[in-house]
């Protein structure tokens, strides 16, 4: 019979480190899935407050603001989207856990081989990023593509270290998720290796969709190669290293390939708005 404490509230009784380890963390990534993200947004936002030359009560609020407007408040609040972003790959990792075995080194996202995962990274860089880009230019000339501004073209201080969290971040979701997590979970339910490759793959391909045909064919590619490769090498660092290195290659070399050929890269510049045609006066 379950036993209930004061306040009728069950007794779940003393648990092991291990436990209150897992619960700990199932908190911290529940809390910043949800509530506790708007309360870190909410502190933020108060002492953005009080900092201005208003008092509070002269002040007023919006539910869904555009991002402020003061330098140190808009990187802020880029920095923490970034890092917020990366609380599903944390989930992930969370359900991959299991007692006494590290989801970490479960998928192989640890530092024990990094000389070989960075060297296997690099050459991925080669086989599948180099022509991945090259299929996207290849889409803009022939208007199959959507422009993706990869990076700001006014660039400032914060430019390259948010640039560089973006694309570890982009690395990191998808090469977790996509690979790490469902290859386990699908295998689970009894799926066959190129029926998961292929699944994975499609799923990549369909979560670029917005950017236009090309870059789904390519990034379809991508995932069977790199899902063959986890199922080879067992690890999904060498992935993450590849993917975040094309990333980083696309948003920082944006600015230069947009100055080099604006026709393919670069927004088009805003027409100007006519100039109204003066009225004459009476007396004319």
């Amino acid at each position: 019979m379950q036993r209930f404490a004061s306040g009728n509230l069950p007794d779940t009784g003393p648990v092991d480190h291990a436990t209150r380890v897992r619960l700990r963390w199932e908190i911290a990534l529940v809390l910043l899935l949800s509530v506790g993200r708007s309360a870190i947004y909410a502190v933020l936002g108060l002492i953005q407050a009080l900092q201005r030359e208003a008092s509070l009560g002269d002040q007023q609020t919006s539910l869904n603001p555009s991002a402020g407007a003061e330098e140190f408040w808009d990187v802020l609040y880029q920095f923490l989207g970034q890092g917020f972003a990366l609380v599903p790959v944390a989930l992930a990792i969370f359900f991959l856990w299991e007692p006494g075995t590290s989801a970490f080194r479960r998928i192989g996202l640890d530092f024990t081989r990094f000389g070989g995962d960075l060297g296997r990274g690099v050459a991925l860089v080669a086989v599948i990023g180099i022509p991945g880009l090259g299929l996207y230019a290849l889409g803009r000339a022939l208007g199959l593509t959507v422009l993706v501004e990869a990076s700001p073209l006014d660039t400032s201080w914060w430019t390259i270290p948010l640039l560089l969290l973006a694309a570890l971040r982009a690395g990191l979701t998808e090469e977790v998720i996509f690979i790490g997590y469902l290859f386990d979970r699908l295998r689970r339910l009894g799926w066959g290796t190129w029926t998961i490759i292929l699944a994975t793959a499609g799923l990549r391909a369909a979560y670029h969709a917005y950017q236009g045909f090309p870059a789904m064919i390519g990034n379809f590619a991508m995932g069977v190669v790199f899902g063959w490769c986890y199922r080879r090498w067992g690890r999904v660092m060498p992935l993450v290293i590849a993917h975040t290195l094309i990333d980083v290659v696309a948003f920082v070399g944006y600015p230069l390939a947009a100055a080099l050929w604006p026709d393919l890269f670069a927004p088009p510049a805003p027409t100007p708005s006519p100039s109204p045609t003066p009225t004459p006066s009476a007396g004319a």
